[in-house]
Formats: C-alpha cells, sequence, structure tokens
C-alpha cells in the first residue's frame, strides 16, 4: 500500500500484538492534569425537570454514536445551569464516555458540539494536546480489543458502571510522534467523513420522497390547488390525473373518484421461515443476510426470497419497515409483503409505516402481529397511473440511498480493517505530515 510500511517487531498486550516502538501510557497521564477524567453533574445538582426548551444541549448516554454525537432530541440546559455547572462543559477533541450500560460507547466531540455539556451517566475524557492526538485516542478507544477489555473491568452485578478510578488506570498504546497520531486519525477519520456525508444524503433523499408521499396521499395538495384554482406545480400530464374535489370515505375526506381497501389488496402477506443453520458473521460459505424484525442479525448460505420485499416484525419487534432489495433470508420472526407490482413497491413501504402497530400487538408476554391483523389494515387505493408516476420519482430516489448504503458498508469496512492495523503500529506510515497535507478531511459537523 502506497505511503505505507509493514512493521514486524511486535509486544503482546492487553489488546492484542503491539509495536515495540509503541509508548504505553497510563490514561490519567497522557489528560489535561487539572480536568482530564471527570464525571457528569450527580442528580442533586441537575434534574430531568430542570431541562427546557432552548438552552445548552447537554449530551446523555443515548447520544454517543459511532465516535460522533448524535444531535436529534439533545435537551437543553437554562444559561443560569449552565453558569453554575461550568465544569462539565466540552471543549473540541473531549471524548464522552458511556458510564452505565454500554460502558463501551463514546463520542469526541467536534467545534460544532464545543460548549455543550456532559450528564452524570457520562464520564468526559479530556486528552493532553501535547501527549496524545484525541482523535487517535478516539480511535483506540473503538478497538474491537479494547472495547472488551473496559467490558470486563466495569463493576456492578447487573448494569455495568464505569468510574473515574477505573478509567483513569487503563493502558494506551500510542506511538511516539504525534504527527503519526494525528495522520492516524486523519485516516480514519476521512473514511468516517465520507460514511456521515452518506448518511447524510440518504436522510435527504429519505426525506424527499416521504415528502411527496405526503404531499399527494395524505395532504392531497395537488387536489387541494385544483379545487382552489391554483396551479398544482406539476407537469400537466400529471396533473390532469389529480381530480379537483373530495369525497367521503372510511378514512375520511380523500380525492373524487379514489378507493379505499386493505394492504391484501396491493401485497401478498406471508410469514418468514426458520433456517436449518445460521451463521453469526459472514464468510464464502454463508453470505446471505437473516433478516429479523429489527435487521440482518446473522448470515445464512442461501437465499429465501431474490425479489424485493418489504418486511415487518411478526414475533418481538413491531413497527419497524425494510425495504429489502437483494437477495435475503427473513427469519421466522417476520412478515414478508411481495407487492402485485413492481410500481406499487415505494408507495405500499410508506403506507405501511404510517400503521399503528402498537394497536395490532396481540402479544401477551412479547409483542405479536398476524398476517391477518396486517392484511385487513385499511390503506388508500389511489389510481395506478398516479402510483405509476409516484413510483418512478421514489424509485430512483431509493436506488439512490441504495448505492450509498453498499458505499457505507464498504467503507466501513475498509475502516474496521485498516483501524486495528493502524493503531497497533502493524501498518505503519512513512511520512505523516506529508500524507495528512496530501488528504484534506471533509471536516463533516452537524
Amino acid at each position: 500500500m502506497k505511503g505505507f510500511e509493514m512493521k514486524g517487531a511486535l509486544r503482546e498486550t492487553a489488546y492484542g500484538w503491539v509495536s515495540t516502538d509503541f509508548v504505553e501510557s497510563v490514561l490519567q497521564d497522557i489528560c489535561d492534569p487539572d480536568s482530564g477524567i471527570q464525571t457528569g453533574p450527580f442528580g442533586s445538582q441537575l434534574h430531568q425537570a430542570d431541562y427546557v426548551s432552548a438552552g445548552t444541549p447537554i449530551i446523555t448516554v443515548e447520544h454517543l454514536g459511532e465516535n460522533r454525537i448524535i444531535h436529534d432530541g439533545v435537551p437543553r440546559v437554562s444559561d443560569s445551569d449552565r453558569n453554575r455547572l461550568s465544569r462539565y462543559l466540552l471543549k473540541t477533541g473531549d471524548i464522552v464516555f458511556s458510564r452505565v450500560g454500554s460502558v463501551d460507547r463514546r463520542a469526541i466531540v467536534r467545534p460544532i458540539e464545543d460548549g455543550w455539556m456532559f450528564s452524570g451517566r457520562c464520564l468526559r475524557v479530556r486528552p493532553d494536546p501535547e501527549k496524545v492526538d484525541s482523535g487517535y485516542l478516539s480511535y483506540f478507544f473503538g478497538l474491537p480489543a479494547f472495547k472488551e477489555y473496559i467490558r470486563s473491568i466495569a463493576v456492578g452485578a447487573t448494569m455495568p458502571s464505569l468510574n473515574t478510578a477505573i478509567l483513569s488506570k487503563v493502558s494506551i498504546l500510542h506511538p511516539r510522534s504525534i504527527a503519526e497520531q494525528r495522520a492516524i486519525a486523519h485516516i480514519l477519520g476521512t473514511l468516517d467523513d465520507k460514511i456521515e456525508l452518506n448518511r447524510r444524503m440518504n436522510e435527504t433523499l429519505e426525506a424527499m420522497a416521504r415528502a411527496l408521499y405526503k404531499s399527494w396521499f395524505v395532504d392531497f395538495d395537488p387536489v387541494r390547488a385544483k379545487a382552489e384554482g391554483r396551479d398544482p406545480g406539476l407537469p400537466s400530464h400529471i396533473a390532469d390525473l389529480f381530480p379537483d374535489s373530495f369525497e367521503d370515505s372510511e378514512l375520511g375526506e380523500i380525492p373524487k373518484g379514489w378507493k379505499t381497501g386493505v394492504v391484501d389488496d396491493l401485497g401478498d402477506v406471508s410469514s418468514g421461515k426458520r433456517p436449518a443453520v445460521r451463521y453469526s458473521e459472514a464468510s464464502d460459505e454463508a453470505s446471505v443476510p437473516l433478516w429479523g424484525g429489527n435487521g440482518p442479525m446473522a448470515y445464512v448460505p442461501e437465499a429465501l426470497i431474490d425479489y424485493p420485499i418489504l418486511l415487518t416484525g411478526r414475533v418481538g419487534t413491531l413497527g419497524v419497515v425494510f425495504r429489502i432489495t437483494t437477495p435475503c433470508w427473513p427469519s421466522d420472526n417476520t412478515l414478508i409483503i411481495r407487492t402485485k407490482n413492481e410500481a406499487l413497491f415505494e408507495y405500499l413501504f410508506l403506507q405501511i409505516r404510517q400503521i399503528d402497530f402498537n394497536s395490532l400487538n396481540r402479544g401477551s408476554t412479547q409483542p405479536l402481529l398476524t398476517q391477518t391483523d396486517l392484511k385487513v389494515q385499511p390503506i388508500l387505493l389511489p389510481p395506478s397511473e398516479i402510483l405509476l408516476h409516484f413510483h418512478t420519482f421514489t424509485r430512483d430516489l431509493y436506488h439512490r440511498i441504495d448505492d450509498s448504503c453498499d458505499e457505507i458498508q464498504t467503507i466501513a469496512m475498509l475502516r474496521d480493517s485498516l483501524m486495528p492495523k493502524l493503531i497497533s503500529g502493524q501498518l505503519r506510515l512513512l511520512n505523516a505530515e506529508k500524507f495528512i497535507q496530501s488528504v484534506p478531511r471533509l471536516e463533516i459537523g452537524e
């Protein structure tokens, strides 16, 4: 690999084999001496009732993504609480750990989160920039071997828990050169930036599909525009397909001439099956994903289905609906929906996502959805010509999403294969400073 070289001198550590050139440091010795490792404010200092609608965001465990802080649904505190608890403010380069539960979760603080706070369920690590690069350290924390180790030393019989004393004493292995540390973080960060860029593009494309669905089949914007004498804003050959008035139905007011029906009118519902064998990891012998109600959960040697389907949970998990366009094996805890024709695929996907699955739950000890209940769920049946145009628009959006997801998976596999090699020193950069200058970061923020 150009710009890299393989190193052979390795020593065995708690995290596997690591280059003999790497330095082993105790975490507290490479952190800020004054506020290096700190627990968030205790419950007596800040209550959930103190959260406000506008103010300084405060990070909880739920907002620790894959080395990134998730912004959705972040609670906030008032200016007075922020000032009172200023010692819990975050700086760019800080690393936030989960203190309870999933103790191997962590995320680095980026410039957009500078000045935010962290909750009492978290721990903050503040590296000393003259001793260790924070990006490198955060990726070190992401090593599978480190995650396994931190879980093994957590305390608590029922709920794993970390504290400052435990985290302070963990060993960190790192190159002597800050430049090399920075270059390693630069490489892995560039891959993560591309993943994040694709993820955001997917969110935008999905939002576009949902917006069109809502406009045509929920708000009936083209019909309302024509009823009020306004331009629907659509090409004339599409606008002409929409009526200019409404009529009552069992679903409420719908466009005149449209019909109502049930899921079974548009798609055939069946149950998945239990495979004879399953494997936890993909291999040449078993590369077909086995799907459950929460997504892929294992791999099997061959596909049960090789055509596009919609899939949702039947037992255990209700309410998540997946589009699956590649060969797969739906497990026996799922329901499969195969549309009557290709042009119905995106419409039925978005329709089924509107169902209140909790109201259909027939389980006593765990959630249960029956085929019959899903089949008879009432839905709107627009004219086939309109559904065909909707399919044409949204199919292209979802194809772009699928391609982007494939790219994300490829990049993530590359990152996950490079990370242990770079952070163990088995793969070394020949010229770290030059490498950083030649490969710019995207610097994706929220």
